[in-house]
């Protein structure tokens, strides 16, 4: 499809541009915007590939912080909690 050249309004508070028919969506779509230089790219989602990708990133993100692979974890005492007979 051809490049249209459309013009940014203000609604409410925020920047907004009308997409024009044959660019939109759908009514209800979600929508992930990202900024590369100069351009706003707009990827329509469903809900679970955009949670596997938040947590992908979030995973990467604390591997970064951490600076490792793999996190030892604790092991627990199983004796710390006391018997309670009936639940």
């Amino acid at each position: 499809m051809n490049a249209i050249t459309v013009r940014t309004f203000k609604s409410g508070n925020s920047e907004a541009v009308r997409l024009p028919k044959g660019f939109g969506f759908g009514p209800g779509t979600q929508v992930r915007i990202e900024r590369e230089g100069g351009r706003l790219v707009l990827t329509a989602v469903d809900d679970a590939e955009s949670w596997r990708r938040d947590a992908a990133r979030l995973v990467d993100d604390l591997r970064a912080i951490r600076g490792v692979d793999q996190i030892e974890r604790e092991e627990r005492d199983t004796d710390w909690w006391p018997d309670r007979p009936g639940l």
